[in-house]
């Protein structure tokens, strides 16, 4: 058994224009003023970090490493969950996903999958610069538009999108496993890999490639009515990486999963701020440690009421109260009797 590392902050829901969230040297500080011990970077904020410089120079990749660590939080993983996103997107979302990228890709489709693609490569080689071993990411979706079955799917129409899926990603996948760097897609709606089956249909046809993995966050699977513990003990196996998220589900005679179209605030199923929702973290947290998990405890800060900067304060310390600081012995070691193989014959009533 491992014990979990953390608490971490994942920086993306924090980043902004004013101080001190709008540099690294100021955001890192305030990270570890809340109390955690490490923070995720999302990739496409230059305000943060040069993704360019990160992917080229070890120097630079240094620097951010020790204005972090003299701060007081080491960097866990870097993030490309907006450019991951952009590796395959449906038409019908073009306009809404170019924001996602620079505007000299954008109302050019191919042009800014070209861009998402090298973006993510140069995210897993800074990630290898960063002495880092896990890199998240979101898959993108080519299929979701068709995700209930009507009008009626025509044959062949799920894979062939799943074996495009894998067809984009094989390359970064390799570009990952010669960085030696995991790549976790977030099962999350509006991706294509977005629970447990889905991920299995991309797996497969990336011929179970050892760096593609998960990132388990309950919070989307209390949203989709999905058995998060369960989730857990069959993929624990793909499990790298962690967001600590809650959220709740209160389905009434008006709405449910699809919660009609409403605002966050006015969904059956809302992100909310840890410990405010359902999520049983005192029986995840005890199944990672049970599972050996050996990655980061991640706070994701997402919240339809409670204010960022209390979510953020509030977490650090949620999350160091779950952590389980793993036992090295068995409880009842005092009762040992010290028996060896002879013994153990005897007991049995073994004579030969």
């Amino acid at each position: 058994m491992k014990t979990i590392k953390g608490p971490a902050l994942f920086l993306a829901q924090f980043a902004g224009d004013d101080a001190p969230f709008n540099n690294w040297n100021d955001i890192t500080k305030w990270a570890a003023d809340c109390g955690y011990l490490g923070v995720q970077v999302p990739s496409w904020d230059n305000r943060l970090i040069d993704l360019e410089r990160a992917a080229t120079s070890k120097s630079y990749c240094e620097e951010l490493q020790g204005v972090a660590r003299e701060n007081g939080v080491e960097i866990t993983e870097l993030s490309t969950h907006l450019q991951g996103q952009l590796v395959a997107v449906h038409p019908a979302y073009d306009k809404g996903f170019d924001g996602f990228a620079p505007a000299q890709v954008h109302n050019n489709p191919e042009a800014r999958q070209i861009w998402a693609v090298d973006q993510v490569k140069k995210a897993l080689t800074a990630s290898k610069n960063l002495g880092i071993s896990q890199h998240v990411s979101f898959s993108g979706a080519l299929a979701w538009p068709y995700l209930y079955p009507w009008p009626q799917r025509p044959a062949g129409l799920v894979e062939e999108a799943f074996d495009e899926l894998a067809k984009r990603w094989l390359p970064i996948l390799n570009h990952a496993e010669d960085c030696g760097v995991d790549i976790c897609y977030e099962i999350h709606p509006g991706e294509d890999l977005h629970d447990g089956i889905t991920f299995e249909m991309f797996l497969e046809r990336v011929n179970n490639h050892q760096r593609c993995n998960m990132l388990f966050d309950p919070s989307h699977f209390v949203l989709q009515c999905l058995d998060y513990l369960d989730h857990i003990d069959i993929y624990k196996d793909r499990i790298k990486m962690f967001h600590v998220k809650d959220a709740e589900f209160n389905p009434n005679g008006r709405q449910g999963v699809y919660s009609g179209y409403q605002s966050w605030v006015d969904r059956a199923g809302r992100f909310r701020s840890l410990g405010d929702g359902q999520v049983d973290f005192g029986a995840i947290f005890s199944k990672m440690a049970a599972n050996n998990f050996d990655g980061w405890a991640v706070v994701e800060w997402e919240c339809c009421l409670k204010h960022p900067e209390d979510g953020a304060r509030e977490g650090a310390q949620f999350v160091k109260d779950q952590i389980i600081r793993v036992t090295e012995r068995a409880f009842d070691d005092f009762a040992d009797g010290g028996t060896d193989r002879a013994a153990n014959r005897a007991m049995l009533g073994i004579t030969e």
